[in-house]
């Protein structure tokens, strides 16, 4: 990844996802999912420093009926707080929707109807200059008129061309209807720049798609006529020739080309489709093949967002804006992307290619995308904030886009630095000789993360999934660092000069603890202690575990961060004095409350142990009256890793969502193994006569935000991944 200084004439913006899109009768809508209705943070996104913002005052919303009088109040309020920040609206209208009730993408009055709303949003908001009437026309007519995942479900070929010729007139009629109010109205058409690439045999199947790709912008500019690659598959179609006709004698060029980009927006057409998994085989009706993600697969030809930026320049010569920038992945590849997007529009700049800002796009993050918004709600992706919570949390993205804002050096370079993973081997199945030089790349000049507990499970964990995502870190045993040594510790840090130390080590043997005392406080709180205070004198930032067993089970809901801690044994009093500590001595530390976790790459677990003994076929007892919140240790490491980076501090309960008993894990377990249930034998406590007590109920819930899956997800990830990786060669 290049280091190029900004450019401050590329400006920075935002947007909001705000689909309201149609799936039979019922309609999804983001921003009632995301909470913008009950309590719009505008105040918060502002402090971004964003110039513009694309802003919902979307038709489905506001006319819902026919005929009905439009209530503007709330977006009356929103735009007023907009206007005082000095953020130029980019106003959308329709955002992958269908429009309302009354209409739809293949009703013929959908243009008039549109525009009609159109004009009242004008009169209403007169000083608004900026306006995307229908967001990524031709990808919603794909969804809606050739896949059928969105109203109204049609999968042919005259209906994804009517679907596309309707919202395209909608915006050319709209816009004029804008423009009687405001005439220096711009058009802000928004598409989703992509390309196909392919093997051989499918280059046919390429050269329709990436002739397709332009059609938005084409039939815009009144260039789709006889002379057009796809006129004639329009006209084979039997599309009215009034209606393609229309666009001729009435183009309406967009001022700004506005591209909406994702790393899943390229794509690879493999004939060879044995060679991938059944669920991705496809094709169209003359070849069989798999349609992937360009970044998976190893090509020759140049490809990624500055090529892509680069053709839709040379093709229509206007000024660009890149309207859409958003990964769901973990925090430090957001803002890698990000990086990757902006450093390129900057290089365009640079070789006089008009760019005009660059968006951060979902700042609230959205709902439901992995299942295409096909269902109510589906799965959360923190945007620039994450709203899993009471609040609305600024990640490390967010300091990031302040940083480009006000023209500032970002100084976490020793996780942004790396490339993403786009760009990496990870992507696919490297020789392993190159894999290790990334490894050893990713290492190079960068201050690391210390990991203390080099053989436990989870700083083994640690290790992998910071090599997974390639932030250096150095693993430590306590050979290399007795954490309850305070010059050992001083003499590590002096060393590795690392930006953050996690604390992965530890007492953990509960039973044992209660004989152990002084090594259990040595390990649990002394080490702890001396970590926190070399951390705060150093200025690194510090993680340090915690357990549910600091709590004494007698409530019976989920305990969160700020519930009193009253431990019932010594392991649970070496950990609640621990974080008192901690947080006393060092107030920015992040301390991870958590419990029973089990994870895929070790047998130290319950569930390994659970495994074991149902194969020898003897029944065996297991606690029944105990309930917990197991934890997937990718899940912690992963979310672990996100709140560092983020810079959070202090108390996080992190586990899974749910709560189990001992008991019924264990059937659980062999359930999944297809083992025989009835070897598990539900045993009170009690009779195990433990030297520790334990809490009846020590699940744990969060006020703060519930940030790992659910439990049956996290069973379903770990069945899976301990298969593949006993399949794995030594």
């Amino acid at each position: 990844m290049r280091s190029v200084k900004p450019v401050s004439n590329i400006e920075i913006w935002g947007g909001l996802e705000c689909t309201i899109n149609r799936v039979g009768e019922t309609f999804f809508d983001q921003l009632e999912y995301n909470g913008f209705y009950r309590d719009p943070p505008l105040d918060t996104i502002a402090e971004l420093g964003i110039k513009k913002l694309r802003f919902p005052i979307l038709w489905e919303r506001h006319q819902p009926e026919a005929n009905t009088k439009i209530n503007w109040d709330f977006t009356e309020q929103q735009l007023s707080v907009l206007k005082k920040k000095n953020i130029d609206v980019i106003a959308g209208l329709v955002h992958h929707g269908s429009g309302p009730a009354f209409t739809n993408l293949l009703d013929e009055n959908f243009p008039q109807l549109l525009a009609e709303y159109a004009g009242k949003v004008a009169a209403k908001f007169p000083w608004i200059n900026y306006y995307t009437p229908v967001n990524e026309p031709l990808t919603t007519a794909r969804f809606s008129g050739l896949y059928g995942f969105w109203y109204p479900h049609a999968k042919d070929d005259r209906s994804f061309q009517l679907a596309l010729l309707y919202q395209l007139k909608g915006v050319v009629l709209a816009m004029k209807e804008i423009r009687k109010v405001n005439p220096d109205a711009q058009l802000v058409q928004t598409e989703d720049l992509g390309k196909t690439y392919c093997t051989p045999l499918l280059k046919y199947q390429a050269k329709f798609e990436n002739e397709r790709r332009w059609l938005t912008y084409d039939i815009l500019c009144g260039r789709l006529n006889e002379k057009h690659r796809l006129w004639k598959y329009f006209t084979k179609k039997n599309i009215p020739a009034d209606l393609l006709q229309f666009f001729i004698d009435n183009p309406c060029q967009p001022d700004v080309f506005g591209f909406n980009h994702y790393v899943t927006s390229e794509r690879f057409l493999d004939q060879d489709y044995r060679k991938y998994p059944k669920h991705l085989h496809g094709g169209n009706k003359r070849h069989k093949y798999v349609d992937i993600e360009a970044a998976r697969v190893k090509m020759d030809e140049p490809y990624g967002i500055e090529v892509l930026l680069k053709e839709a320049w040379e093709r229509y010569k206007r000024p660009i804006a890149v309207t859409e920038v958003h990964l769901h992945c973990h925090r430090e590849e957001q803002i890698r992307w990000f990086k990757y997007v902006h450093e390129a529009t900057i290089s365009l700049a640079a070789e006089g290619v008009e760019i005009l800002g660059v968006t951060a796009w979902a700042l609230l993050g959205s709902y439901g995308w992995n299942k295409l918004l096909t269902e109510p709600k589906g799965e959360y992706e923190p945007g620039v904030f994450d709203l899993r919570g009471n609040t609305c949390r600024p990640t490390a993205l967010a300091s990031y886009i302040k940083s480009l804002t006000a023209e500032k050096r970002y100084n976490h370079t020793y996780y942004t630095g790396a490339k993403g993973w786009w760009e990496r081997g990870i992507r696919f199945i490297h020789p392993p000789h190159l894999v290790q030089q990334e490894k050893v790349a990713a290492q190079q000049n960068k201050r690391p993360i210390l990991i203390i507990g080099k053989r436990g499970t989870l700083g083994q964990a640690f290790g992998r999934l910071c090599e997974h995502r390639a932030i250096p870190h150095q693993l430590m045993s306590r050979q290399d660092c007795d954490i309850a040594d305070l010059g050992s510790v001083q003499k590590a840090m002096e060393l590795y000069k690392p930006w953050a130390i996690i604390n992965a080590a530890g007492y953990v043997r509960v039973d044992d603890a209660e004989r152990e005392v002084s090594q259990c406080f040595r390990e649990n709180q002394l080490g702890p202690y001396n970590l926190a205070l070399a951390c705060q004198q150093k200025g690194v930032k510090l993680v340090s575990y915690s357990s549910d067993l600091v709590f004494d089970g007698k409530k019976d809901t989920p305990y969160v961060e700020s519930d009193p801690v009253n431990p019932l044994n010594i392991y649970g009093k070496s950990k609640a004095q621990s974080e008192s500590e901690i947080l006393q001595v060092n107030p920015s530390a992040l301390i991870i409350r958590t419990s029973a976790f089990f994870g895929p790459w070790d047998s130290y677990n319950f569930l390994s142990w659970v495994e074991t003994s149902l194969q020898t076929g003897i029944p065996f007892p297991v606690a029944s009256d105990i309930l917990i919140s197991p934890t997937y240790v990718p899940d912690l490491v992963n979310v672990t890793l996100d709140l560092l980076i983020d810079d959070e501090k202090g108390i996080w309960h992190l586990a899974n969502e749910g709560s189990i008993s001992w008991a019924d894990l264990a059937k659980e377990t062999a359930r999944r193994l297809r083992q025989k249930k009835s070897l598990i034998k539900p045993t009170p406590a009690a009779a195990f006569n433990y030297p520790a007590p334990r809490p009846k109920y020590s699940v744990l819930g969060s006020e703060r935000g519930a940030l790992l899956p659910s439990l049956e997800n996290a069973f379903t990830r770990y069945f899976a991944e301990k298969k593949h990786f006993a399949e794995l060669p030594n």
